[in-house]
């Protein structure tokens, strides 16, 4: 029987330690890794092709959607199964968007993630009862979110900065994360202020915080 490989990332140890104790309680099921940030998960997934990557929205460095996009572009085979504790509407449809086809919430039972493990081990989508109401309550009818309005004015590697300067990392240090020159930085710092027509870090902090780049 052929072993299913799962990568857990989540930056709560806690987290982590229960969702392995969960998945490995299942017969040829096996964590082949963990990540503790967004940007450690797609190096990993990268790595280690894993079969399906569970990863939580809310993570540093690169959060789990943002992710989550480039991870479907590095490794289209690996499904996707994103965990949350946000149940709106404009989450449900951005984890569509970011192109995972799992989506179960942290207040949803145990049964219900293994539930969605085993339908990704088959390629098939999973969603909730409840995601999938508000879903189906919200189709046709959702006006264009904000988070969606982001993506449209920031471009991903703009978004990526955006994330890492909310979470207060200086020019400086967002050029070394990314391996850029700071100058560069600076630059992209500038673009996004024009873009989202904010004069202040601090600003540009509380734009993140509403459209739930990062957690306040």
């Amino acid at each position: 029987m052929n072993v299913l490989r799962v990568l857990i990332a989540d930056d709560h140890d806690i987290v982590r330690k229960g969702l392995k104790a969960l998945i490995e309680e299942r017969q040829g099921w096996e964590v082949c890794g963990e990540a503790r940030s967004g940007r450690e998960a797609v190096e990993k997934a990268s790595e280690l092709s894993p079969d399906i990557l569970v990863i939580d929205v809310s993570m540093p460095d690169l959060n789990g959607l943002e992710a989550t996009r480039q991870i479907r572009k590095s490794c289209p085979e690996t499904e996707i199964l994103v965990i949350t504790h946000h149940d709106s509407d404009e989450m449900a449809a951005e984890v569509l968007n970011a192109g995972a086809r799992g989506y179960v919430l942290k207040s949803d039972s145990d049964k219900d993630l293994v539930r969605a493990v085993e339908a990704l081990s088959h390629h098939k989508p999973f969603f909730t009862a409840r995601v999938t109401e508000v879903l189906i309550s919200n189709r046709g009818t959702r006006r264009t979110d904000p988070a969606e309005s982001l993506r449209q004015r920031l471009t991903m590697r703009e978004r990526e900065i955006l994330q890492l300067l909310a979470e207060g990392k200086t020019a400086k240090e967002v050029a070394s994360v990314l391996g850029i020159a700071t100058k560069t930085s600076d630059t992209h710092r500038t673009n996004i202020m024009r873009k989202l027509n904010v004069h202040s870090v601090a600003e540009l902090v509380h734009y993140a915080i509403r459209n739930k780049v990062v957690e306040p």
